[in-house]
């Protein structure tokens, strides 16, 4: 016999045996079902028929577009119901299972009437019983129901069966609502929820770097959930929605308002430049936006929810191909064993697999026999691993034409350095450049901010590393800070031996006596406190640059001031001011107080919040530098040696007049107006500047103050021992003084 004929005497077989087993009853429903009797009952809801002639005028309503595919689900429930009622040894002992299988048409109103009937005590009377099956055990109730295949028409089943505590198991049911336990307590099901196929589609979106899509669902709750879960990922996922359209349940029904919103519809999709349009709803919909996208040739890329990723109705639909390509996702499968058999087992003689027929592959192989192979359908391995093999491992079975994917949008390809982003129409982009600090690698990606430890190659194609700057010892700056730093010290060594071989000297005696060592010990410790400035700082350099030149640069001012106190007491003449201010001419008790204010501002700050090494993140370097730490006592210490500084101007200043033959007020003068103006002049700077010099500043004015008091104050007095040693004896001293007053008309009397 032909084998074309054999397959065409099966299908009409098959389709006899249906039409046999789900013939109309004469029960009052009117429902299509199958019965057979057993110790325990399973219940089936299966849409043979998808979808009901429904119209607005009233009587009875009947069932259309017979399902090929729902129908040989019920001969699986079918066989495996025998299987286990005939296998040896037997699964159940004594216990024979039964059936009683409703054609639900896809409908809610038929699902609600077919799950009242399985929940009755006793079955119809008028069921459909099969002949080959015997049974004279009392017909109990039904103990289980499996289905429905839509999650609409299984939550209103739910609802219905967990009245009387019967369990509900789906195959097909994905909507994520099923999952609340509170509401469907007696729901269970075989595949997963909606929540992890919403997840699966955004992925595919991501993998082909998809930045534009389009999503079609509908007003129950498959297509609600779907959509909805697909919009909030999207937007997480910064991926434009050109448009959501939610199509009425009912959408199949061919009458006006149909026509309008698929009309609306298509025009939609052809004016979109969504490079994937994502169809979330049932079959009975999507069979007619494909019938329309034939018709108009759209030519999209459209990805499948499992409500239609594997029907034949779709995939046989004449022109199909003008659709343009589809991706689909279906759940994973096993073949169940024996069942080819089984159907086998109807027939004598030679078989051929007939569901074979049902599958699309051989019309989609006519044009692609290098690429594919027609006997299993199924595409060379060494191809599948591009984008354009995807199909194969999403659906290798039933499939479409998913095999050239098309970048179909005004989403262009950007360069390195440039990002897509919206322009005048929603969606639709152009390439704009990166903004200083991001980078693109191009292709459409996004702009992506550099880390605080790299910057934007000037392409921002790319990030680069930044460089950690400091003031390091190889630096031009820092090589002439460090002569000017050893250059003073030397120098202080020098006058500290200096003033050591003279200190009996009178020119000794009018510096301060012993305390012009302590002076020379403290401008000594600002040379070397101004090393701590240079390298990459640590807690311990940073500690001890700011913190100790305060103590060491007061501790030097308060052995001038108490040098002035000295000269200011010890030359004048008038009486009244002598009296009043001998108190204070005890230069170990001036010394001790005043630098024992700063010692005492200090301490804490180093104690509390000391200094620390810190990282200043700029555009492309990382500036390592001394943090102030607490900047309320870093303000006081320099405020306080300004106010010293200031102090010490004003005594010098009124010096100035008295008799002073080493000239000790005037140089004090301006030695502290140049370390006042120094400070006031650092402080802007240093605000303003930007970068590794910052701390060089700081440096440079501590030097400049250091050197203001070494030269200004002190170097005169070591020219006097060296140069001018007539002026170094009591005589000289005491004759000047005597001509200073004679001048002034101020009589002396001579010793």
């Amino acid at each position: 016999m032909d084998s074309r004929l054999y397959n065409n005497i099966i299908i009409l077989y098959l389709l006899w045996y249906g039409f046999f087993v789900f013939r109309p009853c004469s029960g009052e429903t009117g429902l299509l079902h199958a019965y057979s009797a057993g110790d325990i009952i399973i219940g089936g809801l299966v849409p043979v028929h998808t979808s009901i002639n429904r119209s607005t005028a009233r009587g009875p309503h009947s069932c259309i577009q017979y399902n090929f595919q729902t129908f040989l689900q019920t001969q699986v429930l079918i066989y495996a119901i025998r299987e286990i009622n005939q296998r040896t040894p037997r699964v159940l002992p004594n216990i024979t299972l039964g059936y009683d299988i409703y054609d639900t048409c896809g409908d809610v109103s038929f699902a609600i009437l077919a799950t009242l009937q399985l929940l009755q005590n006793q079955p119809n009377p008028q069921s459909c019983q099969l002949n080959d099956i015997q049974s004279t055990l009392t017909e109990p109730k039904t103990k289980v129901v499996i289905g429905e295949l839509y999650s609409e028409v299984s939550i209103a089943v739910a609802r219905v069966v967990a009245l009387s505590s019967v369990t509900q198991i789906s195959y097909a049911s994905t909507s994520e609502l099923l999952s609340e336990k509170s509401k469907f307590p007696t729901f269970l099901r075989t595949t997963t929820s909606d929540k992890f196929q919403t997840k699966a589609i955004a992925e595919l979106v991501k993998l082909f770097h998809w930045k534009t899509v389009a999503i079609i669902g509908s007003n129950d709750e498959y297509g609600k959930y779907g959509s909805d879960s697909l919009t909030v990922i999207f937007n997480e996922e910064l991926i434009c929605i050109e448009f959501v359209d939610i199509l009425p349940g009912d959408f199949s029904q061919n009458n006006s308002e149909t026509h309008t919103r698929l009309d609306m519809l298509v025009k939609k999709i052809n004016e979109s430049t969504a490079e994937a349009i994502i169809m979330f709803t049932k079959n009975a919909n999507v069979h007619i936006v494909m019938e329309a996208a034939i018709k108009y040739n759209l030519n999209r890329t459209w990805i499948a929810s499992d409500s239609w990723s594997t029907s034949t109705e779709v995939s046989k639909m004449p022109g199909i191909g003008l659709a343009g390509q589809v991706f689909g996702f279906m759940s994973k499968t096993n073949e169940v064993p024996g069942f080819k058999d089984y159907i086998k087992s109807w027939f004598n003689g030679p078989t051929n697999a007939f569901l074979d027929d049902f599958k699309a592959c051989n019309k989609l192989c006519s044009n692609q026999a290098e690429k594919m192979n027609c006997a299993n359908c199924q595409m060379e391995r060494e191809k599948c691993l591009h984008t354009n093999c995807l199909a194969a491992y999403i659906d290798p079975g039933d499939s479409y034409n998913a095999y050239v994917v098309t970048i179909y949008n005004c989403s262009n390809a950007c360069k390195p350095g440039y990002e897509l982003k919206e322009k005048g129409k929603k969606c639709c982009k152009d390439c704009v450049p990166c903004v200083d600090g991001d980078y693109s690698p191009g292709n459409g990606e996004k702009c992506k901010s550099c880390s605080n430890t790299n910057y934007s190659s000037p392409e921002r194609d790319k990030c680069l590393e930044k460089t950690k700057e400091f003031l390091t010892w190889s630096d031009p700056l820092i090589i002439i800070l460090t002569f000017l730093e050893a250059f003073g010290i030397i120098v202080t060594m020098v006058f500290a031996v200096l003033f050591m071989i003279y200190r009996s000297t009178p020119i000794v005696k009018a510096v301060g006596g012993y305390l012009c060592f302590l002076e020379l010990i403290s401008l000594l410790a600002c040379f070397c406190l101004a090393f701590t400035f240079t390298g990459r700082p640590t807690n311990a350099s940073c500690m001890a640059g700011l913190p100790l030149f305060g103590i060491a640069f007061s501790l030097c001012i308060s052995c001038i001031l108490a040098n002035l106190l000295q000269i200011l007491l010890g030359v004048s003449f008038n009486l009244k001011i002598k009296s009043w201010m001998k108190k204070l001419n005890q230069p170990v008790a001036v010394v001790t107080v005043v630098s024992g204010i700063q010692l005492a501002l200090c301490v804490p700050w180093l104690y509390y919040h000391p200094p620390f090494p810190e990282e200043n993140i700029l555009s492309m370097s990382i500036v390592l530098h001394c943090h102030k730490g607490s900047k309320e006592l870093f303000i006081a210490m320099l405020g306080y040696n300004a106010f010293l500084g200031l102090i010490c101007f004003l005594f010098a200043f009124k010096g100035k007049q008295l008799p002073d033959l080493y000239k000790n007020a005037t140089l004090i003068t301006v030695s502290m107006l140049v370390f006042l103006i120094i400070w006031i002049l650092s402080i802007p700077i240093y605000i303003n500047l930007v970068g590794k010099y910052k701390q060089a500043v700081e440096c440079i004015a501590i030097l400049i103050s250091s050197y203001s008091i070494l030269v200004g104050h002190l170097a005169p007095k070591c020219y006097i021992m060296l140069f001018r040693k007539e002026m170094n004896n009591v005589t000289a001293i005491t004759e000047y003084i005597r001509n200073h007053y004679e001048n002034n008309s101020v009589a002396v009397l001579k010793p």
